[in-house]
């Protein structure tokens, strides 16, 4: 177990749930096909959204480019960003 890492769960700013949600239907996507669009399971799209969980930084990446988010969304979103160093959320479907 030499050099693993404990996981630290964040918890989300309450504001970025919305934010997310909001963001994305003012871009016209409906949860599935958003998921879809950043390679990411329709479940964990909806955490996200709900506000209990808290995106890598390559999953908020995907997400802030698809949905050309403003520069105070922009900023919410990274700060509650996770750097995973090399356990980030897997593309779906990737093998």
């Amino acid at each position: 177990m030499d050099g693993d890492r404990i996981r630290v769960r964040r918890t989300p700013p309450p504001e970025l749930g919305p934010m997310l949600g909001s963001a994305r239907l003012r871009a016209g996507y409906r949860v599935r096909e958003f998921a879809r669009l950043v390679e990411l399971s329709h479940s964990y799209l909806l955490h996200l959204e709900a506000g209990t969980r808290c995106p890598s930084v390559t999953v908020a990446r995907r997400i802030a480019e698809a949905l050309e988010l403003t520069e105070g969304e922009w900023a919410l979103l990274f700060a509650a960003a996770v750097d995973d160093a090399g356990r980030d959320h897997p593309a779906r479907g990737a093998a």
